[in-house]
């Protein structure tokens, strides 16, 4: 491709164009920011350093975390640019999750529910747990960090004694415990952080970011704003012109959160999550069980 048909490279952050007049939009107001769903929702977030792991809870799930400096990861995770201000570029650790919030629309339509994934969520709170049942989503293989485009996706762990509120149950799970997997490449890469950072549609579930936060062990904090996307696309033009003077005055903005502590034993923690890896080791395809994590 000719070098000059490429766009030239921009900061996230910066007066880009102007608009013109049409319908209710005037002309001249600057276009001052550019940047992706998931990146602008780690800037929403305020996780401007290191040490801070945000999980965007959608159909799929992306789960970024902040570095000094670009990276190579050891653990099935990729290097990213997180954004690009005046001072330069801060880059991020991802690792995206092709399957998360989409399976409930899968089962919803299997077991034909009306408002499929509501109505699976509400199914899944009738139960304590998913009576030993593990689903692993695997529609279109595995994402992050297991890179296996080969696996299938694998109901185990049935009795005659399961019900349809287990299998709903350990649809809502499977999303946490694929954000573990990616979270505790992470722990691998980075060092362990002191709490998850949680936005996206299903992070509404709050028995989905308690048992999230059971899984991991530590603190999930969620962000209560149902557009922390558009916000932090909105901080990184009022930076750029001069309605915020600096990220620290960004993070010093209130923010409305809700937090959810662990609560699980450490044992049952080992033991679910052990059933869940051994669950996952049975979707793999060869190729991909030889050369994924």
């Amino acid at each position: 491709m000719p070098r000059e048909l490429l766009p030239e490279v921009r900061p996230s952050s910066g007066v880009l164009g102007h608009t013109v007049a049409r319908g209710r939009l005037a002309a001249g107001v600057p276009v001052a920011s550019a940047i992706g769903d998931s990146h602008a929702a780690l800037f929403g977030h305020a996780a401007f350093l290191p040490g801070s792991v945000k999980a965007t809870y959608g159909t799929g799930s992306s789960l970024m975390a902040p570095v000094a400096a670009a990276l190579r990861s050891g653990h099935g995770l990729s290097t990213t640019v997180a954004w690009g201000l005046t001072g330069g570029i801060t880059y991020a650790l991802e690792g995206n999750i092709t399957v998360t919030g989409s399976a409930l629309d899968w089962l919803g339509g299997l077991l034909g529910l009306e408002d499929r994934v509501s109505a699976v969520a509400a199914l899944a709170k009738e139960t304590p747990d998913s009576g030993g049942v593990y689903m692993v989503p695997a529609f279109a293989g595995l994402g992050a960090p297991h890179w296996d485009a080969g696996a299938r996706g694998l109901l185990c762990g049935l009795t005659r004694g399961n019900t349809a509120a287990d299998l709903a149950r350990a649809t809502v799970d499977s999303i946490a415990y694929q954000v573990r997997d990616v979270f505790d490449a992470m722990r691998e890469d980075i060092g362990p952080p002191s709490e998850l950072l949680a936005d996206g549609g299903a992070s509404r579930n709050d028995a989905l970011m308690q048992f999230q936060a059971d899984l991991l062990g530590c603190p999930v904090v969620r962000n209560d704003s149902a557009d922390l996307s558009a916000q932090g696309a909105a901080w990184l033009a009022g930076l750029a012109v001069g309605i915020w003077p600096s990220l620290e005055a960004l993070a010093r903005l209130p923010s409305r959160v809700s937090r959810f502590e662990p609560r699980m034993s450490e044992g049952d923690r080992n033991r679910l999550y052990a059933g869940w890896r051994d669950a996952v080791s049975r979707t793999r395809s060869r190729t991909g069980a030889a050369g994924g994590s």
